[in-house]
């Protein structure tokens, strides 16, 4: 507080820095929750409201719907949603307690047979969603929901039954991984990162450096994006790059790539910015509005990636 009782307010960034127009595209066009992620992650905004944005679109169930996670529509929980949610609490350093408790046994009542979590729970049926994320009655466990849910829980130190099962599965499916795709390869890089035993996660995770090398996961030289084929199934133009799989210098993934290639991949991103302030959403547009919803999380990622790896914003 100031002499006058007054809370000091925020810096402003310099007029034209990429988070000075970050700012404005972020006012103009966001959800509440992002704004108020926004303003902790870059203006020294509460945490507080954040939460407090984030519990409307729990449900009492212990999970999270409302289409938190743009590409599922409609008012049901689901794992993609709930993991987002964990993502942001980790975020903002609020993942523990009775609000985790209650995701866990979220997590619990919706997991498959082997006690991981399916990508969409048929409970989506009725209401829109991604034509690439298919509803079937028995949905398989996928890497891509449990993984990074695992990782989360094993970073903030949650101890939960639900865990020892998911954990295994993880393992499991993280070391028999022959052929993939970038959010998979994602995925796993979230558990490995935070994964429990190290050494079976370094080792885990030189092995995924050297398959995404030898399959041309990653795009590494951006100037010839022609010569790193997109995955089947994803859209004109979405490669992923190094800094896509190796979101901050301490994950296990920077390993993965050289200096030169880390460089070029966050100038790559620094310069995605666009004229109106926001980064773009590079996989597949498949009704109105969801662009305009997923952009400022995309915004904020970018933001903090080339913070994470020391770039000046602003």
């Amino acid at each position: 507080m100031s002499e006058t009782g007054a809370s000091p307010l925020p810096a402003t960034p310099p007029a034209r820095s990429p988070l000075f127009r970050a700012e404005h595209f972020v006012w103009l066009t966001a959800r509440v929750l992002e704004q108020r992620l926004f303003a902790h992650h870059f203006l020294n905004g509460s945490a507080d409201p954040v939460e407090t944005a984030l519990d409307a679109y729990r449900n009492e169930d212990g999970g999270y719907g409302h289409a938190l996670e743009p590409d599922l529509r409609g008012p049901v929980s689901q794992p993609l949603h709930t993991g987002h949610a964990l993502r942001v609490l980790d975020s903002i350093g609020r993942c523990g307690g009775q609000r985790v408790e209650r995701v866990c046994r979220y997590l619990t009542a919706v997991s498959t047979a082997d006690g991981a979590l399916p990508a969409i729970h048929p409970s989506q049926r009725g209401y829109p969603a991604a034509p690439f994320i298919p509803i079937v009655d028995d949905p398989p466990s996928e890497l891509l929901a449990t993984g990074p849910v695992v990782g989360l829980l094993h970073r903030n130190e949650v101890w939960h039954a639900w865990l020892f099962r998911a954990t295994d599965f993880c393992w499991q499916a993280v070391e028999s991984l022959e052929k993939s795709h970038p959010y998979e390869i994602e995925a796993a890089v979230a558990f490995l990162d935070f994964a429990p035993d190290r050494p079976r996660a370094e080792a885990a995770a030189d092995r995924l450096g050297r398959l995404v090398r030898a399959h041309r996961l990653a795009a590494l030289d951006p100037a010839h994006l022609d010569a790193y084929p997109v995955a089947p199934g994803y859209a004109p133009g979405e490669q992923h790059f190094p800094h896509d799989y190796a979101r901050t210098p301490s994950s296990l993934a920077r390993a993965w790539f050289t200096d030169d290639e880390m460089t070029r991949s966050l100038d790559f991103l620094a310069g995605a910015q666009q004229e109106d302030g926001g980064w773009p959403i590079r996989w597949r547009q498949w009704a109105p509005g969801i662009a305009l919803e997923a952009r400022p999380l995309v915004t904020i990622e970018a933001l903090r990636t080339l913070r994470a790896y020391g770039r000046s914003i602003g």
